[in-house]
């Protein structure tokens, strides 16, 4: 009788992945970075288990948005206390902390769970062009949209 292979976290190599966001679409971008960070790119890919890569995003300021989401997209935060709701527009966020807006749409796109929290550690995003990871020689990461 044959048994199925089932690849283990352990037997993968995982490499390091370069996205320039320059002028890509957000929501795009974040589903094909969440699709690498999962691991589905992969054939050994396995829903159970962290199969995927690390990515690191440069120039996260320059990301490109449709329609009126500049001025009509909002982010919402608690700061704990009571009447603490604090809503930032997407223009805002761009200006201050770009970094967050990929990274909350990533977050979105990957499992609500230990495994998902787990995925999303293996994310780096800069605003600008350089990033502190040359010694893991990133390759550079390229999407057909």
């Amino acid at each position: 009788m044959r048994t199925t292979y089932i690849a283990k976290e352990a037997d993968l190599v995982k490499k390091w992945y370069v996205v320039d966001a320059t002028d890509k679409t957000l929501g795009r971008l974040a589903s094909e970075i969440a699709s690498v960070l999962r691991g589905k790119n992969k054939p050994q890919y396995a829903p159970n288990a962290d199969m995927g890569d690390y990515v690191i995003v440069v120039n996260a300021e320059k990301v490109a948005v449709t329609g009126k989401k500049l001025e009509q997209k909002v982010y919402h935060r608690h700061t704990g206390y009571v009447g603490g709701l604090k809503t930032v527009r997407l223009d805002k966020m761009l200006e201050t902390k770009p970094e967050e807006v990929i990274k909350h749409a990533v977050k979105g796109m990957l499992p609500k769970n230990a495994l998902g929290r787990k995925m999303f550690k293996k994310l780096h995003v800069y605003a600008g062009a350089e990033h502190p990871h040359a010694a893991q020689k990133p390759e550079v990461l390229e999407f057909k949209f």
